[in-house]
Protein backbone atom coordinates (compact mmCIF):
# COMPACT_ATOMS: atom_id res chain seq x y z
CA UNK A 1 0.00 0.00 0.00
CA UNK A 2 1.26 3.54 -0.74
CA UNK A 3 2.68 5.77 1.93
CA UNK A 4 0.25 8.52 2.86
CA UNK A 5 1.06 11.95 1.43
CA UNK A 6 0.88 15.05 3.62
CA UNK A 7 -1.24 17.96 2.40
CA UNK A 8 0.47 21.36 2.35
CA UNK A 9 -1.66 22.50 5.32
CA UNK A 10 -1.92 19.77 7.93
CA UNK A 11 -3.93 21.64 10.58
CA UNK A 12 -7.49 22.89 10.54
CA UNK A 13 -8.77 26.28 11.68
CA UNK A 14 -8.78 25.06 15.30
CA UNK A 15 -5.08 24.13 15.17
CA UNK A 16 -5.74 20.38 15.40
CA UNK A 17 -4.68 17.93 12.67
CA UNK A 18 -7.13 18.07 9.80
CA UNK A 19 -9.61 15.23 9.67
CA UNK A 20 -11.18 13.39 6.77
CA UNK A 21 -14.61 11.77 6.63
CA UNK A 22 -14.86 8.74 4.35
CA UNK A 23 -17.96 7.11 2.84
CA UNK A 24 -17.32 3.64 1.40
CA UNK A 25 -19.78 1.67 -0.76
CA UNK A 26 -19.55 -2.04 -1.57
CA UNK A 27 -21.66 -5.04 -2.49
CA UNK A 28 -22.51 -8.59 -1.39
CA UNK A 29 -22.24 -8.31 2.39
CA UNK A 30 -25.07 -6.77 4.38
CA UNK A 31 -25.16 -3.84 6.78
CA UNK A 32 -25.26 -6.08 9.86
CA UNK A 33 -22.14 -7.94 8.71
CA UNK A 34 -20.44 -4.63 7.91
CA UNK A 35 -21.26 -3.31 11.39
CA UNK A 36 -19.78 -6.46 12.93
CA UNK A 37 -16.59 -5.99 10.88
CA UNK A 38 -16.31 -2.35 11.97
CA UNK A 39 -16.70 -3.34 15.62
CA UNK A 40 -14.02 -6.02 15.28
CA UNK A 41 -11.57 -3.58 13.65
CA UNK A 42 -12.21 -0.46 15.74
CA UNK A 43 -13.96 -1.71 18.87
CA UNK A 44 -17.23 -0.20 19.94
CA UNK A 45 -20.78 -1.49 20.08
CA UNK A 46 -23.00 -2.31 17.09
CA UNK A 47 -26.58 -1.03 17.42
CA UNK A 48 -29.52 -1.85 15.14
CA UNK A 49 -31.47 1.21 13.94
CA UNK A 50 -33.61 -0.53 11.30
CA UNK A 51 -33.70 -3.63 9.10
CA UNK A 52 -30.77 -2.38 7.04
CA UNK A 53 -29.32 0.38 9.24
CA UNK A 54 -26.79 0.00 12.01
CA UNK A 55 -24.33 2.18 13.83
CA UNK A 56 -21.19 1.26 15.70
CA UNK A 57 -20.80 3.57 18.68
CA UNK A 58 -17.92 4.16 21.09
CA UNK A 59 -15.10 3.25 18.71
CA UNK A 60 -11.76 4.98 19.20
CA UNK A 61 -12.68 7.40 16.37
CA UNK A 62 -16.35 7.96 17.13
CA UNK A 63 -19.53 6.52 15.61
CA UNK A 64 -19.63 4.66 12.29
CA UNK A 65 -22.81 4.27 10.25
CA UNK A 66 -23.53 1.08 8.27
CA UNK A 67 -26.58 0.91 6.05
CA UNK A 68 -28.09 -0.17 2.77
CA UNK A 69 -27.48 2.93 0.70
CA UNK A 70 -30.89 3.48 -0.86
CA UNK A 71 -33.66 5.86 0.12
CA UNK A 72 -36.06 3.34 -1.40
CA UNK A 73 -34.95 0.71 1.10
CA UNK A 74 -34.95 3.12 4.05
CA UNK A 75 -38.54 4.21 4.44
CA UNK A 76 -37.77 5.01 8.06
CA UNK A 77 -35.49 7.77 6.83
CA UNK A 78 -38.15 9.08 4.49
CA UNK A 79 -40.66 9.45 7.34
CA UNK A 80 -38.28 11.06 9.80
CA UNK A 81 -37.07 8.09 11.82
CA UNK A 82 -33.43 9.16 11.63
CA UNK A 83 -31.23 8.80 14.66
CA UNK A 84 -31.06 12.56 15.07
CA UNK A 85 -34.56 13.31 13.83
CA UNK A 86 -35.57 15.81 11.18
CA UNK A 87 -38.41 18.19 11.96
CA UNK A 88 -38.94 18.93 8.26
CA UNK A 89 -40.36 15.42 7.76
CA UNK A 90 -43.73 14.14 8.96
CA UNK A 91 -44.15 12.01 12.08
CA UNK A 92 -46.25 8.89 11.78
CA UNK A 93 -48.45 6.90 14.12
CA UNK A 94 -46.99 3.76 15.68
CA UNK A 95 -49.02 1.61 13.26
CA UNK A 96 -47.67 3.52 10.28
CA UNK A 97 -44.16 3.21 11.64
CA UNK A 98 -44.52 -0.56 11.92
CA UNK A 99 -45.74 -0.67 8.31
CA UNK A 100 -42.78 1.45 7.19
CA UNK A 101 -40.34 -0.88 8.96
CA UNK A 102 -41.94 -3.94 7.39
CA UNK A 103 -41.83 -2.32 3.95
CA UNK A 104 -38.23 -1.30 4.55
CA UNK A 105 -37.29 -4.89 5.31
CA UNK A 106 -39.09 -6.30 2.27
CA UNK A 107 -37.80 -3.75 -0.22
CA UNK A 108 -34.30 -3.91 1.20
CA UNK A 109 -34.20 -7.70 0.94
CA UNK A 110 -34.60 -7.34 -2.84
CA UNK A 111 -32.47 -4.24 -3.42
CA UNK A 112 -29.49 -5.41 -1.39
CA UNK A 113 -28.39 -7.57 -4.34
CA UNK A 114 -27.51 -4.49 -6.40
CA UNK A 115 -27.74 -1.45 -4.10
CA UNK A 116 -24.52 -0.91 -2.11
CA UNK A 117 -24.00 -1.25 1.56
CA UNK A 118 -22.34 1.92 2.83
CA UNK A 119 -20.03 2.56 5.76
CA UNK A 120 -19.86 6.19 6.84
CA UNK A 121 -16.77 6.72 8.95
CA UNK A 122 -16.44 9.51 11.49
CA UNK A 123 -13.81 12.16 10.73
CA UNK A 124 -10.35 10.60 11.10
CA UNK A 125 -7.04 12.51 11.33
CA UNK A 126 -5.55 12.63 7.84
CA UNK A 127 -2.33 10.91 8.90
CA UNK A 128 -4.28 7.92 10.26
CA UNK A 129 -6.34 7.20 7.12
CA UNK A 130 -4.45 3.94 6.56
CA UNK A 131 -6.55 2.41 9.33
CA UNK A 132 -9.46 2.43 6.88
CA UNK A 133 -7.43 0.31 4.48
CA UNK A 134 -7.25 -2.23 7.30
CA UNK A 135 -11.05 -2.11 7.36
CA UNK A 136 -11.17 -2.58 3.57
CA UNK A 137 -8.99 -5.69 3.91
CA UNK A 138 -11.35 -7.17 6.50
CA UNK A 139 -14.37 -6.40 4.33
CA UNK A 140 -12.69 -8.21 1.41
CA UNK A 141 -12.11 -11.21 3.64
CA UNK A 142 -15.82 -11.24 4.50
CA UNK A 143 -16.68 -11.25 0.78
CA UNK A 144 -17.35 -7.57 0.06
CA UNK A 145 -16.95 -6.63 -3.59
CA UNK A 146 -16.35 -3.29 -5.27
CA UNK A 147 -17.14 -1.30 -8.38
CA UNK A 148 -15.79 -3.63 -11.07
CA UNK A 149 -17.11 -6.89 -9.62
CA UNK A 150 -20.38 -6.51 -11.56
CA UNK A 151 -21.71 -4.33 -14.41
CA UNK A 152 -24.44 -3.08 -12.05
CA UNK A 153 -22.06 -2.06 -9.25
CA UNK A 154 -21.65 1.72 -9.56
CA UNK A 155 -20.00 1.97 -6.13
CA UNK A 156 -17.98 4.92 -4.87
CA UNK A 157 -15.71 6.06 -2.09
CA UNK A 158 -16.18 9.67 -1.08
CA UNK A 159 -13.62 11.77 0.77
CA UNK A 160 -14.57 14.73 2.94
CA UNK A 161 -11.32 16.53 3.82
CA UNK A 162 -11.73 19.22 6.46
CA UNK A 163 -10.89 22.64 5.06
CA UNK A 164 -7.74 24.26 6.44
CA UNK A 165 -9.20 27.78 6.11
CA UNK A 166 -12.50 29.35 5.14
CA UNK A 167 -11.52 32.65 3.51
CA UNK A 168 -12.58 33.27 -0.08
CA UNK A 169 -9.06 33.23 -1.50
CA UNK A 170 -8.24 29.84 0.02
CA UNK A 171 -11.48 28.25 -1.20
CA UNK A 172 -11.22 29.86 -4.65
CA UNK A 173 -7.73 28.46 -5.19
CA UNK A 174 -8.87 24.95 -4.25
CA UNK A 175 -11.84 25.18 -6.59
CA UNK A 176 -9.59 26.39 -9.41
CA UNK A 177 -7.08 23.62 -8.71
CA UNK A 178 -9.80 21.02 -8.86
CA UNK A 179 -11.19 22.34 -12.13
CA UNK A 180 -7.71 22.13 -13.64
CA UNK A 181 -7.02 18.64 -12.24
CA UNK A 182 -10.43 17.12 -12.98
CA UNK A 183 -9.60 15.48 -16.32
CA UNK A 184 -6.34 14.08 -14.94
CA UNK A 185 -8.14 12.72 -11.87
CA UNK A 186 -10.79 11.05 -14.01
CA UNK A 187 -8.09 9.30 -16.01
CA UNK A 188 -6.22 8.24 -12.87
CA UNK A 189 -9.36 6.99 -11.15
CA UNK A 190 -10.68 5.38 -14.37
CA UNK A 191 -14.22 6.18 -13.31
CA UNK A 192 -16.57 3.23 -13.76
CA UNK A 193 -18.86 3.44 -16.80
CA UNK A 194 -22.05 2.98 -14.80
CA UNK A 195 -21.01 5.78 -12.45
CA UNK A 196 -20.42 8.03 -15.46
CA UNK A 197 -23.96 7.29 -16.67
CA UNK A 198 -25.44 8.14 -13.28
CA UNK A 199 -25.75 11.83 -12.30
CA UNK A 200 -23.70 11.84 -9.11
CA UNK A 201 -20.26 12.79 -10.50
CA UNK A 202 -21.20 15.20 -13.26
CA UNK A 203 -18.54 17.56 -14.56
CA UNK A 204 -18.66 21.26 -13.86
CA UNK A 205 -20.06 23.21 -16.83
CA UNK A 206 -17.32 24.56 -19.10
CA UNK A 207 -18.69 28.15 -18.93
CA UNK A 208 -18.38 27.97 -15.15
CA UNK A 209 -14.82 26.65 -15.35
CA UNK A 210 -13.86 29.44 -17.77
CA UNK A 211 -15.47 32.02 -15.48
CA UNK A 212 -13.64 30.77 -12.37
CA UNK A 213 -10.29 30.30 -14.12
CA UNK A 214 -10.21 33.81 -15.56
CA UNK A 215 -7.07 35.69 -14.41
CA UNK A 216 -9.08 38.43 -12.70
CA UNK A 217 -11.46 36.14 -10.79
CA UNK A 218 -11.15 37.30 -7.17
CA UNK A 219 -14.64 37.26 -5.59
CA UNK A 220 -15.38 37.72 -1.93
CA UNK A 221 -16.93 34.76 -0.14
CA UNK A 222 -20.49 35.79 -0.97
CA UNK A 223 -19.61 36.21 -4.63
CA UNK A 224 -17.83 32.84 -4.72
CA UNK A 225 -20.92 31.12 -3.30
CA UNK A 226 -23.33 33.03 -5.55
CA UNK A 227 -21.37 32.11 -8.67
CA UNK A 228 -21.26 28.46 -7.61
CA UNK A 229 -25.02 28.38 -7.00
CA UNK A 230 -25.78 30.12 -10.30
CA UNK A 231 -24.00 27.40 -12.28
CA UNK A 232 -24.33 24.45 -9.88
CA UNK A 233 -27.61 24.47 -7.94
CA UNK A 234 -27.22 20.70 -7.45
CA UNK A 235 -25.38 18.21 -5.30
CA UNK A 236 -24.50 16.18 -8.42
CA UNK A 237 -20.97 17.40 -8.95
CA UNK A 238 -17.69 15.51 -8.75
CA UNK A 239 -16.57 18.03 -6.13
CA UNK A 240 -19.72 19.01 -4.27
CA UNK A 241 -19.25 22.30 -2.44
CA UNK A 242 -22.85 22.68 -1.27
CA UNK A 243 -22.16 21.14 2.18
CA UNK A 244 -19.27 23.56 2.75
CA UNK A 245 -21.17 26.60 1.53
CA UNK A 246 -24.24 25.61 3.55
CA UNK A 247 -22.00 25.48 6.62
CA UNK A 248 -20.52 28.90 5.82
CA UNK A 249 -23.68 30.76 4.74
CA UNK A 250 -26.88 28.74 5.24
CA UNK A 251 -29.29 31.51 4.27
CA UNK A 252 -27.55 32.17 0.96
CA UNK A 253 -27.55 28.48 0.02
CA UNK A 254 -31.08 27.59 1.14
CA UNK A 255 -32.42 30.50 -0.89
CA UNK A 256 -31.31 28.61 -4.02
CA UNK A 257 -31.17 24.92 -2.99
CA UNK A 258 -33.80 23.16 -0.90
CA UNK A 259 -32.47 19.59 -1.08
CA UNK A 260 -32.68 18.14 2.46
CA UNK A 261 -29.93 15.64 1.58
CA UNK A 262 -27.36 18.45 1.64
CA UNK A 263 -25.83 18.49 5.12
CA UNK A 264 -23.70 21.39 6.33
CA UNK A 265 -20.09 20.47 7.11
CA UNK A 266 -16.73 22.26 6.85
CA UNK A 267 -15.29 19.92 4.22
CA UNK A 268 -14.65 19.48 0.52
CA UNK A 269 -16.99 16.69 -0.63
CA UNK A 270 -14.93 14.79 -3.22
CA UNK A 271 -17.12 12.17 -4.89
CA UNK A 272 -15.11 10.94 -7.88
CA UNK A 273 -13.23 7.75 -6.83
CA UNK A 274 -14.46 4.22 -7.44
CA UNK A 275 -14.65 1.79 -4.54
CA UNK A 276 -12.36 -0.82 -6.12
CA UNK A 277 -12.35 -3.43 -3.35
CA UNK A 278 -11.84 -6.25 -5.87
CA UNK A 279 -8.43 -4.74 -6.78
CA UNK A 280 -5.92 -5.50 -4.02
CA UNK A 281 -3.63 -2.70 -5.24
CA UNK A 282 -6.37 -0.14 -4.58
CA UNK A 283 -6.65 1.72 -1.30
CA UNK A 284 -8.27 4.70 0.32
CA UNK A 285 -4.80 6.12 0.90
CA UNK A 286 -4.23 6.00 -2.87
CA UNK A 287 -7.33 8.15 -3.45
CA UNK A 288 -6.29 10.53 -0.67
CA UNK A 289 -2.86 10.94 -2.29
CA UNK A 290 -4.54 11.86 -5.57
CA UNK A 291 -6.61 14.46 -3.75
CA UNK A 292 -3.44 15.88 -2.18
CA UNK A 293 -2.25 16.77 -5.72
CA UNK A 294 -5.19 19.20 -5.86
CA UNK A 295 -4.29 20.78 -2.53
CA UNK A 296 -0.63 21.13 -3.49
CA UNK A 297 -1.59 22.88 -6.72
CA UNK A 298 -3.90 25.22 -4.78
CA UNK A 299 -1.05 26.00 -2.39
CA UNK A 300 1.26 27.06 -5.25
CA UNK A 301 -0.30 30.28 -6.65
CA UNK A 302 2.30 30.75 -9.39
CA UNK A 303 1.91 27.22 -10.77
CA UNK A 304 -1.87 27.51 -10.39
CA UNK A 305 -1.98 30.75 -12.42
CA UNK A 306 0.28 29.39 -15.15
CA UNK A 307 -1.75 26.19 -15.43
CA UNK A 308 -4.97 28.22 -15.63
CA UNK A 309 -3.52 30.28 -18.48
CA UNK A 310 -2.55 27.05 -20.23
CA UNK A 311 -6.10 25.70 -19.82
CA UNK A 312 -7.68 28.88 -21.16
CA UNK A 313 -5.29 28.97 -24.13
CA UNK A 314 -5.95 25.33 -24.88
CA UNK A 315 -9.73 25.81 -24.75
CA UNK A 316 -9.40 28.75 -27.15
CA UNK A 317 -7.86 26.50 -29.81
CA UNK A 318 -10.10 25.29 -32.62
CA UNK A 319 -8.91 21.76 -31.84
CA UNK A 320 -7.97 21.66 -28.13
CA UNK A 321 -5.38 19.15 -27.02
CA UNK A 322 -6.38 16.33 -24.67
CA UNK A 323 -6.30 18.15 -21.34
CA UNK A 324 -5.94 15.00 -19.24
CA UNK A 325 -2.60 14.34 -20.97
CA UNK A 326 -1.54 17.96 -21.17
CA UNK A 327 -2.24 18.59 -17.48
CA UNK A 328 -0.07 15.67 -16.39
CA UNK A 329 3.05 17.81 -16.73
CA UNK A 330 1.58 20.18 -14.14
CA UNK A 331 0.41 17.51 -11.72
CA UNK A 332 2.77 14.56 -11.88
CA UNK A 333 6.20 14.68 -10.24
CA UNK A 334 9.15 14.74 -12.60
Amino acid sequence: MPQIDAPPLIHGPDGAPRRVGVELEFGVITADVAADVVARVFGGRAERLGPHRFRVAETRYGTFGCELDSHFAQLELAVGETAGGDDRRPRLTEAAKRLARASDAAVGAVLRHWIPTEIVAPPIPWHELAVLDGLVDRLRTEGARGTSASPVYGFAVQLNPEVAATDADHLRRHLQAYLLASDWLRRQVDVDLLRLLLPFVERFPLPYAAHVLAPDYRPDLGGLIDDYLAFNPTRNRELDLLPLFLWLDPDRVTARVSDVRVKARPTFHYRLPNAALEDRTWSIVLEWNRWVRVERLAHDPDRLARMARDWLANMANAAPADWASRSARWLEPT
